[in-house]
């Protein structure tokens, strides 16, 4: 707790400058790239008393009250291993937050759909709602939680309200695995009690509340998983369908309304734009002209005046993180220039602000630093550092991600990163590991820290990631290219990656591996397959290898909207599904393989990676194979990812390393 006290982590803002890197870097050992982030998330209360941030003690996951006036703290630790999924302040001294089991591969923990909330001074811990709330009462005329059966998510911290309610959706565990249609209730946070406001009209919906603190947008996905936006005017009113989409046309999203609920932002389709953001007009139900665009990405954030009511910019990310206004002067931007001139070579953005707006917590962050949460003060016009998400992480050691770009073979632009061995960024001719992130649709890979790619470039790897169409942030049109592309043009994509790394003279033909997880390691044995003399050896990780299995096996198909989603995005073909599942295409394969499996794996069952285990073996294939019978939809335990990473780079050593065959290649330094 001393740790969570001090205000000063690093030293006075400006000196974290990297210089260039010598020729010999220290190596950052595997343990130390697999630990968890001491500090994730951090949010300031309204009064700017209290911070609340998850934390890891002794790799236990914990919530840190931190009183910044009276420097003292304490740890809540979650029930049964749990560990906070998301946490807000909801007065000034009261925070709710939400738990679940964190599963690697996935940004955010699995919730277990319960509410619980506590105080600022750690006193007042009670379970608001879930299946596990309720007990005896201790005084009959005091209302207390019920055990539902059910999941519940925090719509709106109702700002305007009286501080001590909040809306809630609740969706029934009762309704089968398509879930129940969301009911909307405004809940007291100190005694869990509630009262409905609404029931939405679709199930798993999400929502836009007003100012007023009325639910006025539902949206989501229908039947047939078309992405539909509806509206009402009040509360009490009737939903109405305002957007619907299909299979080749989606919607705009409503995100926010402005201060006096006559406008509401949307992301939005503007002309000869890849990401728009427009005003909705609520009085005439009309789309205005768009107040920001991108001829490249997304936007991916709003940027917020510090005290939260208005909107001024967009956070996007074209290639690096950028942060754009489309209001002059504002106090948010004035905030991120002073830090960005403090601290060059970080991305900062805004992530919590008191309710008046005079303090704000910024994180500082970069593709070679996990990143510092520091103290903006509005009146000083400075910050001072607060917490390191991992000191132990030097970011002089680390590799500097470069964004790159080229064109696919049909001229579509291409967007990727390239990571270079420390000390070697300007080297030839260096053995190359192509990492296809998982999703695919819309799933990105960005410039920021990433622990798996550092493992690789610090140990003599480039590394190559690409966003192949079908990848989120560059426009739907991008996103929807890649539909029923599995094993064709999205895998072309990288393939052609893999030859423009070649032909920059990067990488030396013999000496690249192919490597990556869920859809990733689909694309490593693919196209280990498809392309048999590109690859030297190919690495999947939580993988898909059977296309059909989609249908039967996994949590996706559970669902009437998966099952539709699976048809629109993968095909239903079976001649098709066959053909482009690696297992079915063994008498291709040339590279060296590894599997890597979690026995609890929900989202691709390790049937998936059991069954071309067993392929491979029955065909006298040698491969590694790396089986963890605890572990889910990527390694979540330290030292499981310790040991994953050791044993990547070993195969990788072996195959295209500096020792291994790829060395004797014509052309390999």
């Amino acid at each position: 707790m001393e740790k969570l006290c001090r205000r000063a982590f690093i030293g006075v803002l400006g000196l974290l400058s990297y210089p260039l890197l010598a020729a010999t870097v220290p190596v950052t050992p595997f343990a130390d790239l697999a630990r968890h982030a001491q500090y994730d998330h951090v949010k300031i209360s309204g009064d700017g008393h209290y911070l609340a941030a998850t934390t890891v003690v002794k790799g236990k996951p914990m919530l840190a009250l931190v009183d910044l006036v009276n420097h003292k703290g304490t740890m809540l630790k979650p029930r049964e291993g749990n560990q906070v999924v998301d946490f807000w302040w909801v007065n000034d001294h009261r925070v709710l937050y939400t738990e679940g089991t964190k599963v690697s591969g996935f940004e955010r923990p699995f919730s277990t759909g319960e509410i619980f909330a506590v105080n600022g001074d750690g006193s007042g811990a009670d379970i608001l709602f879930g299946y596990r709330a309720g007990g005896p009462n201790k005084a009959t005329h005091i209302q207390q939680p019920q055990a539902e059966r059910a999941s519940a998510e925090l719509v709106d911290t109702l700002r305007n309200g009286d501080g001590n309610h909040v809306m809630i959706a609740v969706t029934s565990w009762e309704s089968g695995a398509d879930g129940a249609y969301t009911q909307l209730f405004v809940m007291d946070v100190n005694s869990g009690t509630k009262r409905p406001v609404g029931t939405a009209p679709l199930r798993n919906a999400s929502f836009v509340v007003d100012n007023h603190g009325v639910a006025r947008f539902a949206m989501g996905d229908d039947s047939h998983a078309y992405p539909v936006v509806y509206f009402r005017a009040g509360e009490g009113q009737q939903w109405e369908t305002l957007f619907q989409g299909s299979s080749v046309r989606g919607v705009p999203v409503p995100v926010t309304f402005n201060r006096d609920d006559s406008q509401v932002y949307m992301w939005c389709d503007a002309k000869d734009a890849v990401g728009a953001l427009c005003p909705w007009d609520v009085a005439t139900r009309t789309m205005k002209e768009a107040v920001w665009t991108s001829d490249v990405a997304n936007g991916q954030h709003l940027m917020r005046t510090l005290d939260g009511r208005d909107v001024v910019g967009v956070y996007a990310m074209p290639s690096t993180p950028s942060a754009s206004a489309f209001v002059a002067g504002s106090d948010t931007m004035k905030a991120i220039g002073a830090l960005t001139k403090a601290l060059p070579g970080e991305s900062i953005r805004i992530v919590s602000s008191t309710s008046d707006g005079s303090k704000a917590v910024a994180l500082a962050s970069s593709d070679m630093d996990p990143g510092t949460y520091y103290l903006w003060d509005k009146t000083t016009g400075k910050g001072e550092a607060l917490l390191q998400r991992a000191d132990w992480i030097k970011p002089t050691q680390m590799a500097a991600m470069q964004p790159v770009e080229f064109k696919a073979r049909d001229g579509l632009v291409i967007h990727g990163y390239l990571s270079m061995p420390p000390g070697r960024e300007e080297a030839k001719h260096v053995p190359l590991v192509v990492m296809v992130h998982g999703g695919p649709f819309g799933i990105r890979d960005d410039w920021s820290f990433d622990s798996t790619v550092q493992a690789l470039a610090t140990h003599g790897y480039a590394v190559l990631q690409v966003n192949f169409r079908g990848s989120g942030g560059y426009g739907e049109g991008f996103e929807r290219a890649g539909y029923k592309e599995w094993g064709g043009r999205m895998q072309d994509d990288v393939t052609d990656a893999t030859h423009w790394a070649i032909d920059q003279g990067i990488a030396s033909a013999g000496r690249i591996c192919i490597f990556g997880g869920s859809y990733g390691g689909y694309a490593a044995l693919e196209g280990a397959v498809k392309e048999p003399d590109l690859y030297r050896c190919a690495i999947g990780y939580v993988g898909v290898y059977d296309l059909a299995k989609m249908y039967t096996d996994g949590d996706i198909s559970d669902r009437v909207v998966g099952m539709s989603y699976l048809r629109g995005t993968l095909g239903t073909d079976p001649a098709m599904l066959a053909a482009h599942s690696p297992i079915n295409q063994l008498d291709k394969l040339k590279a060296s393989v590894m599997l890597v499996v979690g026995g609890q794996d929900k989202r691709v069952p390790p049937v998936q990676g059991e069954s071309l285990h067993a392929a491979l073996n029955k065909r006298g294939i040698a491969h590694e194979w790396l089986y963890k019978s605890d572990e889910g939809h990527g390694f979540y335990d330290e030292q499981n990812n310790a040991e994953l990473y050791e044993r990547v780079v070993q195969f990788l050593d072996r195959n295209i390393g500096a020792g291994g065959a790829g060395a004797a290649v014509a052309g390999a330094p």
